[in-house]
C-alpha cells in the first residue's frame, strides 16, 4: 500500500535513512588512518586516499543495495528505533489513544505475519471486484478519484495540495504528470540492455501478481503487456527529470475551465468535487502537454484495457503489504532493479514503515529518549557561524554586482533554520489504528493523509511542519518556505559529535549546513526570492555570469563515470553539486574563524585543514551495487559518493595547500580553472 502524501518540493542532502541522534558511542579517532589508503597521493585520488581501506573492507551486505557512512548510521540506529516500537507494542498499560498505544498497535499489526498470511489478498478483493463492474470511460475516471480518496493511491496523474510558488502564503491544487511505475521514463523508451532487462523484469512482476489473484498464465501475460503499452505511452508524454528541474516550465496556473479545454475527456469541475476539493477555480499544472496526450489516450484505449490498468494500480500499491507470495514477487522486482541480494528483515521494514506513516507519533517517543537539548544548542551556534561565513563570502564575490548582493544577503538573512523536531506535533485525529488489521491501518493512514493534505486549502501555510521525521539521517532546504531543516537523526558522527574537534564538526555537519544554505542559491533555489516566491531578483548580467559558472561545474561532473561508461549528468545533479561546492566553502570560511582553524596543531598526524577535508571525505565513503549505481545515475539528483568527495575540494585553493597538490597530480586544476561560485 502506498501512503500517498503530497510532498513539498525541497532539496535534500542525500541518502534517506532512519536513525537516532545522540546515541553517541566513544570514538577512538575521529579521523582514523586505518580507514585510509596512505599509499595513494591525495592529489591523484583523494577519495581512495581518504577512504580506500574502509571501502575495501566494507562490501555491501546482502540486505542492502549500498553501504557507506549513512548506512552505518542506519544499521546502528534502526535498532534504536526498533527498541522504541517494540517497547510500545509490549506496553499493555498504555492508555487507549495515547502515543505509545497507537505506535505499538501499528507495529504489532505490521509484525503479525500469521494473520497477514491467512488473509492472502483478501484485503483488496472488494476493490478488484469494483473494477470488474466498470463499463464506461467515466466509470474508469470515477474509480481513479475513488482510489485517491479511499487510501488506494493515485493513477494516471499526480494530485495534491501545496504552496503556490508565486504566492507562497497560499495553498493551491497541484496536478502533475504521472501514471507510470518504473523509476524513470527512459526505462520505457530506451533499448539499452539495462532498460530492456528492467522492462522484462517488470512484465514478469506484473504477470506474477495477476496470476496470484486468479488469472491464468496466458491472461496474466496479456494483462502485463496491456499495462506496459499504456505506461509507455504515458512515459512518452512526460517531461524528463531534467526538464522538471525548471521551476518556470513546470509552473502553469490555469483556470479549471481552461484546464478542461486541454483535457476535455476529464470534467475537472466534477472531478475536483469527487476529490473533495471545493471552492477552487484555479489549479497549477506542471505539464499541460502531458494532459493533452492523456486526453487522446483516454479515448483511444479500450475501457477493458483501462480496467486492467486500474487492477494493476491496486496490485502494485498493495503487493508489499499482502501475504508472502506477493511480497516475494515485489522483492524479486526490486532485485532486478537494484541488485539487492536478500530481503530486508521484516522488523526493519516495519520499523521504518512506522516512522514513515506515524512519524509525528514515533517522533515524540524518539525525542523524549534520544534528543539532547545540548545538541540543538551546538547546532544553533554552528548555523549562526555558517550564516556569518556565507555573508562574508557573498560580500566578497568578485563576479556579482552590489545590487544583486544586497538581494542575496536579504535572502540569506531570511533563512529560517529548524533543528531537531517540530514544535507542533500532528496527532492524527480521526486516524483509526487497530492491533489486528495491518492492511486496513495502512489504508486508513493513506486516506487520512489525503484528507489532511486537501484540508490545507484555504488555511494559512503551516511553517512549523518538518518534511522529514525526527529520526531521519538527512537535511533539506525548501525554496518556497526559505528554510533549512536538520532532523535530529543527523546530529551524530560522522556529521557531528559533541566531543569532536571543530575540524570534524565543520567538515561534517558544518558542510551540511552550508550545503542546505547553498541550495537557496543553486540553479533552482536562486530563482526564488527571500519570501520563497518564484521571482527574479538578479540583474541580467549577474545571472549570465552565474550561468556561465554553473556550465563549467556541469562540464566538470559530466566527465565523471560509474561502471566505466555511464556518465554523471552534470545538469541533472547541478543543484546538489552547487550545494556541495558552496557548502564546503562556507564551512571552511566558518572553520577558519575558530581557534583550531587558525592554528597548525596536528591531531593524529593531521593538520586542522587536513582534518577538515578528511571529515568531509569520510561522510561520502561507500560501496554500491552495480545495478543500483546505474539506477541512481538516472533517478538521483546527487552525484555518486566518490565524486561528491572530490567535486568541491578540487575547486578550493585551501585543499591544494592542505595536501600539497601540485601540477601533474591527476586531480590538479589550474588556479584560474577552479570554479568559485558562492
Amino acid at each position: 500500500m502506498n501512503i500517498n502524501q503530497f510532498k513539498t518540493f525541497f532539496a535534500a542532502l542525500g541518502v534517506v535513512t532512519v536513525g537516532v541522534a545522540n546515541a553517541q558511542t566513544p570514538i577512538k579517532k575521529f579521523i582514523d588512518p586505518a580507514n585510509m589508503d596512505l599509499n595513494v597521493k591525495p592529489g591523484d585520488d583523494f577519495y581512495q586516499y581518504a577512504s580506500g581501506t574502509w571501502v575495501k573492507h566494507n562490501p555491501v551486505p546482502a540486505k542492502e543495495t549500498r553501504w557507506g557512512s549513512f548506512n552505518e548510521l542506519r544499521d546502528f540506529n534502526v535498532n534504536a528505533v526498533r527498541s522504541l516500537v517494540e517497547a510500545a507494542a509490549a506496553d499493555k498499560s498504555a492508555p487507549a489513544g495515547s502515543v505509545t498505544k497507537r505506535v505499538g498497535d501499528f507495529y504489532a499489526a505490521a509484525m503479525d505475519s500469521v494473520t497477514i498470511e491467512k488473509l492472502g489478498y483478501t484485503p483488496i478483493k472488494a476493490d478488484l471486484e469494483k473494477v470488474k463492474q466498470i463499463n464506461t470511460l467515466q466509470d474508469v475516471l470515477n474509480f481513479t478519484t475513488y482510489m485517491r480518496t479511499n487510501g488506494l493511491g493515485g493513477a494516471l496523474y499526480g494530485f495534491g495540495v501545496g504552496q503556490d510558488r508565486k504566492n507562497v502564503n497560499k495553498y493551491m491544487v497541484n496536478i502533475s504528470q504521472g501514471g507510470t511505475t518504473l523509476g524513470d521514463r527512459d526505462y520505457y523508451l530506451k533499448d539499452d540492455s539495462r532498460s530492456v532487462k528492467i522492462r522484462e523484469a517488470y512484465e514478469t512482476y506484473m504477470t506474477t501478481l495477476f496470476n496470484l489473484v486468479g488469472y491464468t498464465e496466458a491472461v496474466a501475460q496479456q494483462k502485463a503487456k496491456t499495462v506496459l503499452a499504456i505506461e509507455k505511452t504515458l512515459a512518452e508524454a512526460q517531461m524528463s527529470r531534467l526538464e522538471m528541474r525548471d521551476p518556470y516550465k513546470t509552473y502553469n496556473k490555469l483556470t479549471v475551465a481552461d484546464f478542461n479545454k486541454i483535457i476535455p475527456n476529464i470534467n475537472w469541475t466534477n472531478t475536483l468535487t469527487q476529490l473533495k476539493v471545493t471552492g477552487q477555480d484555479t489549479v497549477l499544472v506542471n505539464s499541460p502537454a502531458f494532459f493533452k496526450s492523456l486526453n487522446n489516450l483516454l479515448t483511444s484505449t479500450p475501457v477493458a484495457d483501462w480496467k486492467t490498468y486500474l487492477e494493476w494500480n491496486i496490485l502494485k500499491g498493495s503487493a508489499g503489504s499482502l501475504s508472502s507470495p506477493f511480497v516475494k514477487a515485489n522483492f524479486a522486482f526490486t532485485q532486478a532493479q537494484t541488485g539487492q541480494k536478500v530481503q530486508t528483515p521484516r522488523w526493519q521494514r516495519m520499523s521504518s514503515l512506522t516512522d514513515g506513516v506515524l512519524g509525528d507519533l514515533l517522533g515524540q517517543l524518539y525525542v523524549a529518549k534520544y534528543f539532547k537539548p545540548a545538541a540543538k544548542a551546538r547546532m544553533d551556534e554552528l548555523i549562526a557561524n555558517l550564516r556569518k561565513a556565507f555573508e562574508i563570502r557573498i560580500k566578497g564575490l568578485e563576479w556579482m554586482s552590489d545590487e544583486t548582493k544586497q538581494k542575496a544577503l536579504a535572502k540569506l538573512h531570511a533563512f529560517r533554520p529548524k533543528v531537531g523536531y517540530t514544535t507542533k506535533w500532528r496527532n492524527y485525529d480521526g486516524l483509526v489504528i487497530s492491533r489486528t488489521t495491518y492492511f486496513q491501518n495502512l489504508r486508513n493512514a493513506s486516506k487520512w493523509a489525503y484528507a489532511e493534505n486537501i484540508g490545507q486549502l484555504g488555511k494559512p501555510v503551516d511553517r512549523e511542519r518538518f518534511g522529514m521525521t525526527p529520526p531521519t539521517v538527512n537535511a533539506y532546504y525548501s525554496p518556497t518556505l526559505n528554510e533549512i531543516v536538520f532532523p535530529a537523526g543527523i546530529l551524530q558522527f560522522p556529521f557531528f559529535h559533541p566531543d569532536a574537534d571543530d575540524a570534524i564538526n565543520y567538515g561534517g555537519i558544518g558542510a551540511v549546513i552550508g550545503h542546505e544554505m547553498s541550495h537557496g542559491f543553486d540553479d533552482t533555489g536562486s530563482q526564488y526570492d527571500k519570501d520563497g516566491n518564484l521571482k527574479n531578483w538578479w540583474t541580467d548580467e549577474d545571472r549570465a555570469k552565474f550561468n556561465a559558472k554553473t556550465k563549467l561545474l556541469g562540464e566538470q561532473f559530466d566527465k565523471y563515470t560509474v561502471l566505466d561508461t555511464i556518465h554523471v549528468n552534470g545538469k541533472f545533479t547541478m543543484g546538489e553539486n552547487i550545494g556541495d561546492l558552496g557548502g564546503l566553502n562556507a564551512a571552511y570560511t566558518a572553520f577558519k574563524m575558530t581557534k583550531q582553524g587558525q592554528s597548525n596543531e596536528k591531531i593524529d598526524g593531521f593538520t586542522p585543514d587536513q582534518r577538515f577535508f578528511l571529515a568531509w571525505a569520510q561522510v561520502w565513503r561507500g560501496n554500491v551495487l552495480p545495478e543500483t549505481a546505474a539506477q541512481l545515475i538516472k533517478t538521483d539528483t546527487h552525484s555518486p559518493g566518490p565524486y561528491r568527495t572530490i567535486g568541491a575540494p578540487v575547486n578550493m585553493d585551501a585543499w591544494y595547500k592542505a595536501f600539497d597538490v601540485q601540477p601533474g597530480d591527476k586531480l590538479y586544476k589550474k588556479p584560474e580553472d577552479r570554479i568559485k561560485l558562492w
